[in-house]
């Protein structure tokens, strides 16, 4: 599995005025190592990778993208010969996948997706040929990258692409029986369809990623919220309202259990975010308001100002502006 380290680091230092000198000369650190670094001829050191991380703010992100010696071995292996697969195997990959995640927490989507999509294929690659007791294991690693690929193509309005991958990602999630999996993916189907301003398409998408088996309470919850939205945009405030007691119906049940860990951004901070959605489609403008106020405040401080933030910002304005 290719190391992009390199590239994300480059990448998120161009997204943030640096130049090399400059970052360089930031980081107390040698001009020349560093452009070796960052056109792929030298690995970073670990310190190297910790002061990156702090001076673009990514929270270790960046640094978790590396891989040990031993996670290396161990990929390179079962990358040559994937019926060998093994079980650290599948744990170096999905430790990558979760720095990625954070990554999009930090870091504008456009800068992290050619690594992303190098990442699927190889990983996808790997799982067409495992044989052995990992591989299913590995097939919902495989189907969180697919998904997570098809989120960053979303989020840059390359939707064809992205609804591509995300039928991919559902039909892995269906295929071990990943109900979590293929909630998300539908959620992210979902989101496409708000972009395009198609309510439709968000009734459709969310209602199916709420009804979905297998799927988290904190997931329905959101769900139903925003197929809700997107049946009131329509008009239809019955069935709206219908969803609405459909989702505050799950608080309880899911306030006693942790968000699942491929959607661990799902709190009820989170969720009265979708909430603020919801009301706003409903025309309750200063109970919108409201709601998204608290959902924003209430997000770790490391992901207040992430790009996929910006919508509920702006939702947020349209509330206000309305009162």
């Amino acid at each position: 599995m290719r190391d992009n380290f390199a590239d994300l680091a480059r990448r998120a230092l161009q997204d943030s005025d640096y130049s090399m000198k400059a970052a360089a000369r930031a980081m107390n650190y040698d001009p020349a190592y560093l452009s070796r670094v960052l056109n792929g001829k030298q690995q970073p050191s670990a310190k190297l990778a910790v002061l990156m991380d702090n001076l673009l703010g990514t929270d270790g992100a960046l640094a978790a993208t590396v891989l040990n010696e031993d996670e290396a071995s161990r990929v390179a292996r079962s990358a040559a010969k994937p019926s060998r697969l093994d079980a650290g195997t599948v744990d170096a990959l999905a430790g990558v996948l979760s720095a990625y995640r954070r990554l999009d927490d930090t870091v504008k989507p456009r800068s992290v997706i050619p690594a992303t999509m190098a990442q699927m294929k190889e990983v996808t690659r790997i799982l067409r040929a495992a044989r052995g007791p990992h591989r299913d294991r590995l097939a919902e690693v495989a189907s969180e990258w697919v998904q997570f690929s098809g989120w960053m193509l979303a989020q840059a309005r390359k939707d064809n692409e992205a609804v591509r991958l995300l039928n991919d990602a559902l039909e892995l999630a269906d295929e071990i029986g990943n109900g979590t999996l293929a909630a998300q993916a539908l959620n992210f189907k979902g989101y496409i369809a708000r972009q395009q301003n198609r309510p439709q398409g968000i009734a459709r998408w969310f209602a199916a990623a709420a009804n979905t088996p297998g799927a988290h309470p904190a997931q329905r919850i959101g769900d139903f919220l925003q197929a809700a939205a997107g049946m009131a945009t329509m008009g239809e405030i019955n069935a709206a309202l219908l969803m609405v007691e459909e989702a505050e119906g799950l608080t309880d049940k899911a306030s006693g259990m942790a968000p699942p860990e491929t959607a661990y951004w799902l709190t009820p901070a989170f969720n009265r975010l979708n909430m603020g959605l919801c009301t706003l489609a409903l025309g309750r403008y200063s109970e919108a308001a409201d709601h998204l106020k608290s959902g924003l405040a209430g997000l770790p401080e490391e992901l207040r100002d992430a790009p996929w933030s910006w919508e509920h910002k702006d939702a947020l304005h349209r509330a206000l502006e309305a009162e």
